[in-house]
């Protein structure tokens, strides 16, 4: 399955690329079938590490990843960690806060923390010489905030420039679409951005007030509900409707029941945890376009995740019936 091309039956090419968290994963992933990594997550780089890592340090891990990746594309996350996982330094003192989840994290914790945020983008820069890298900022709820991060990256990108670091680079630049007030006002970052990708894990998360670790709430946290999907669909129309490239990457895409419908929504890229691979493009291959549209058509009138679920399953098992129970296995 790794070597086939993932294609519907009416010919519509889908990307399926691989979320990772170090450079080892890669190998395995592209095993697997991943077309390229379409998820870098770069924070594991500080917490494996006893001290923040070194520019000359995340350049090399990049570095390997590209090498690795041999001409595939590379999308590089930049920091996503609250405050409390940054190594302590006298001019940034950790902050405990009641609540991470909606506080000083990821791109709002490297706006406050230039000399940490420009560290990084120098490495990834450096490194994106050596092959295709985008930079993707994560947690973005605000259209202000993103041309501050896009300043500090020009500012970066003129520094190496100056250095002879690096020469002209124009190093595609998107974001993550993970909380509502992004998803609903997507037109907004369309002249700003290369492209998106929505984040389901934390856009589930923040749509639905739901902290999915704790047990209590957990069983409230899902794909399924038709406000997340509302939100998926309106982001997709709005990027296609401006020649804009938009994907997902997230759990979501890796569970089999929701292929159907997220191809039929007009999603044809995703990036997924490298296991699940072999499953989702087996449906792929399985399904045509008009199928999954009918689908999306379908879900657009449940107003339950339990409906959402119950279909989706029974749909997934008549195309796919050994990658449904493989799933029920696992869990």
């Amino acid at each position: 399955m790794a070597h086939l091309p993932a294609i519907t039956q009416d010919g519509v090419e889908v990307s399926l690329q691989a979320n990772i968290e170090f450079p080892s994963e890669i190998g395995p992933a592209l095993e697997k079938g991943a077309e390229g990594i379409g998820l870098y997550r770069t924070e594991f780089l500080y917490l494996a590490a006893a001290t923040e890592p070194t520019e000359q340090e995340q350049y090399e891990a990049y570095l390997e990843s590209i090498r690795v990746l041999d001409g595939r594309p590379l999308t590089v996350r930049t920091l996503d960690l609250g405050a409390d996982k940054i190594v302590s330094t006298e001019d940034q003192p950790e902050h405990a806060e009641n609540n991470p989840f909606l506080g000083c994290r990821s791109i709002r914790l490297c706006l406050q923390n230039l000399a940490l945020f420009k560290t990084q983008l120098r490495a990834i820069l450096r490194a994106s010489a050596a092959g295709p890298v985008r930079i993707m900022f994560p947690l973005i709820s605000n259209v202000m905030e993103l041309r501050q991060a896009k300043m500090i990256l020009n500012d970066v990108i003129e520094d190496l420039e100056e250095e002879g670091a690096i020469e002209t680079s124009q190093i595609p630049v998107g974001i993550m679409i993970e909380v509502p007030s992004a998803a609903l006002l997507t037109k907004l970052f369309v002249p700003e951005v290369d492209f998106f990708s929505i984040g389901t894990n934390d856009l589930i998360q923040y749509t639905l007030a739901v902290d999915r670790g704790n047990e209590r709430v957990a069983s409230l946290y899902t794909a399924a509900h038709p406000a997340v999907i509302q939100l998926i669909r309106e982001v997709v129309r709005t990027a296609k409707r401006n020649d804009k490239e938009v994907g997902l990457c997230g759990e979501m895409a890796g569970e089999p029941e929701f292929v159907m419908l997220l191809l039929g929504m007009g999603l044809t890229s995703f990036s997924i945890t490298p296991p699940a691979i072999p499953g989702v493009k087996k449906i792929i291959r399985s399904v045509s376009m008009t199928d999954c549209q009918r689908v999306a058509r379908r879900v657009n009138s449940f107003d339950s995740d339990r409906e959402v679920h119950t279909f989706l399953r029974e749909q997934a098992r008549k195309i796919a019936p050994e990658v449904m129970d493989e799933m029920a296995m696992e869990h």
